[in-house]
């Protein structure tokens, strides 16, 4: 049956307009939702790509939902925009944190891409900075694409490609895995700086889990570990972005010295990482979430919580294991992780960009070279080599290797170039010394931030024995020490300097028999404190001398510890048992001083009844 508008007997030309004008404005309300004026939020927002089937849904929808996709809009929109599409049109983020808090505009984007309208969108002219099209249901506008944070911004993200890689089981219903993902969807801003600081690593780390056919799940591990930071240093004394202790390092062939800190290099600690988690795997027979509780609390702690469960006859799977609270917490922030970068938009988090492309270009070298130098040739800031290289605990490479650095991907070539140019002698600074009453070896290299090792090699020297007037070469900074601030001695410096509030300073030099414990009895903090002050761990050895700082909320403790110093001479003789160290930590001196004041060879025995000569502070000594 006919509509009563469209009877004969109503076909009046005043209706007629009204009818043509209720069409219209039902057709504009149908694609009012298409009405949209995006802005690029930030460049470092992960673009949408189409293989990203995971993140079609609408944001609370399950991955079956489909936004409905009428057959007239799609000729309709194709009709109107109708022209190419153009590189350098500002493309549509489905991160955009505009999107994120407005689901209406995000669900009606989502449905404009199924429509084809993104593919065929192309604006018609630019007026003041953004790109405007008109047409009879209304505009659209797309500002220009920003400036790029990095080089290859515009290259494809990486996201995609670690999707691909995933090979744990992700649905997984488990109260704690819950509660890691809730923390995570509460807290993007700390997912946003983890990825900001993992960006010059993210790609090599994925690259060699690929190599290996390895669960692409383990590239989001140093999240766990250390927040992909290299420098990282935790009260158990694990170093490093993948947290190797120094035990477990030297296993797998992590070289640690005074020059260097194989846990820290990026490359050499993530092969060592995957080759121990592979052992992991293969110990558990294949159970991943067994060998990622082991990297964490040990092969042997999961071992025992297996078998207890076995000899009582229940599940050895990893939730139903008795294990250490922070293990617990472990295998489920890794799952939740995982989750969060399956379907981003799922749990309303933009993940930072990181291009699917080489970071960095290892270097091969022939020698050891200053690292200020070498970042004058890669046209670097000193902070920012020692970020791709932060293996080198000093103010050069290691004399014994390894020879090669990590050079950021468009700096190669030219530092290459300017590196084969520089003559060997300009690689170091040298300085000739000459040897003075009193000197050692030992005091020497202390005072030129060497180590005798390396001094001897240089000078060709077959023992520790020095004789005055001789002249040594001796390689020193090009700069001031402290413009190398993420060296292992600015770094600890910068932790000292930082003072938590209503506290005071004290500087305390480290007595014989003293202790993490007993220095914090005596300040009246905790031990894990007075080593975190000092960028240290509880059990990292103290040495006789060393100087730590506290910060006490006891401000009472002043007047005893900051009152005026009173150095005097004192003849000391050595008494049966007394040796330099004992000695030195009876006055709260250091031994190099004794060594110094006295002319000792410090290879040579005390003799009782030796006369001493020592400057102390009569009111810090502990006779």
């Amino acid at each position: 049956m006919a509509l009563p508008l469209l009877q004969k007997n109503n076909f009046h030309p005043q209706r007629i307009k009204y009818f043509a004008i209720a069409c219209l404005c039902l057709l504009s309300l149908l694609t009012s939702y298409a009405t949209i004026q995006v802005a690029h939020a930030e460049n470092s927002l992960e673009p949408y790509t189409h293989e990203d089937k995971s993140i079609d849904a609408p944001i609370g929808a399950t991955s079956d939902s489909k936004p409905l996709k009428p057959p007239y809009f799609k000729r309709l929109f194709k009709r109107i925009f109708s022209r190419k599409s153009q590189p350098d049109i500002c493309e549509i983020d489905h991160n955009d944190a505009n999107l994120l808090v407005n689901p209406k505009l995000d669900n009606a984007l989502i449905a404009l891409d199924h429509l084809g309208f993104i593919d065929n969108s192309q604006p018609f002219y630019q007026a003041n900075g953004e790109f405007v099209r008109y047409h009879p249901l209304g505009n659209i506008a797309l500002t220009p694409r920003q400036r790029p944070l990095y080089q290859d911004q515009n290259t494809r993200p990486i996201w995609p490609l670690l999707r691909s890689q995933f090979q744990l089981d992700l649905d997984i219903k488990q109260k704690r895995l819950a509660q890691q993902l809730n923390w995570y969807k509460r807290h993007p801003k700390y997912l946003s700086r983890v990825l900001t600081r993992s960006t010059p690593y993210f790609h090599f780390v994925l690259s060699e889990i690929k190599k290996r056919n390895l669960p692409g799940e383990l590239a989001l591990l140093p999240i766990v570990e250390s927040a992909y930071d290299p420098f990282a240093y935790s009260h158990g004394r694990a170093s490093g972005m993948w947290q190797f202790i120094p035990g477990t390092g030297k296993a797998y062939g992590l070289k640690q010295n005074w020059w260097y800190d194989g846990r820290r290099d990026i490359a050499a600690s993530t092969r060592a990482a995957l080759d121990y988690l592979e052992s992991l795997n293969k110990r558990f027979d294949g159970d991943w979430l067994h060998a990622l509780a082991a990297y964490n609390s040990g092969g042997g702690t999961v071992n025992r919580a297996i078998r207890k469960n076995r000899e009582k006859g229940l599940p050895t799977d990893f939730w139903s294991l008795k294990l250490p609270k922070e293990t617990q917490a472990y295998v489920p922030k890794l799952l939740a992780l995982s989750k969060i970068f399956a379907a981003p938009r799922q749990y309303d988090i933009a993940l930072t960009h990181i291009p699917d492309t080489p970071q960095f270009a290892t270097i091969e070298l022939d020698s050891q070279i200053d690292m200020a130098q070498a970042a004058s040739l890669a046209d670097m800031s000193l902070a920012e080599i020692y970020r791709f290289n932060p293996g080198f605990n000093r103010w050069a490479t290691d004399p014994e290797g390894p020879h090669k650095l990590l050079i950021p991907i468009g700096k190669s070539v030219a530092f290459q170039k300017k590196l084969k140019a520089l003559p060997p002698e300009q690689k170091l600074t040298w300085r000739r010394y000459k040897i003075k009453n009193g000197d050692s070896l030992g005091l020497i290299a202390q005072r030129h931030h060497t180590t005798v090792r390396f001094l001897k090699d240089v000078n060709q020297l077959r023992s520790n024995r020095v004789i005055i007037g001789k002249i040594l070469l001796i390689p020193s900074p090009s700069q001031s020490l402290k413009a190398y601030k993420l060296s292992a001695t600015q770094r600890q410096l910068a932790l000292q300097r930082r003072q938590p509030a209503n506290t005071q300073k004290f500087v305390h030099r480290v007595k014989s028999g003293e202790s993490f414990w007993t220095i914090a009895r005596k300040y009246k903090v905790k031990t894990r404190q007075v080593a975190k002050w000092n960028g240290m761990a509880p059990k990292d050895t103290l040495r006789i001398g060393q100087k730590l700082t506290i910060w006490s909320k006891h401000r009472s403790l002043a007047s005893a510890k900051t009152g005026p110093q009173v150095v005097r001479k004192i003849n000391y003789r050595v008494r049966n048992g007394d040796s330099l160290a004992r000695i030195a930590g009876k006055f709260n001196v250091s031994i190099a001083q004794l060594t110094q004041w006295n002319n000792l060879d410090r290879r040579r025995y005390l003799q009782p009844g030796q006369p001493l000569k020592l400057w102390v502070d009569i009111t810090n000594v502990s006779i």
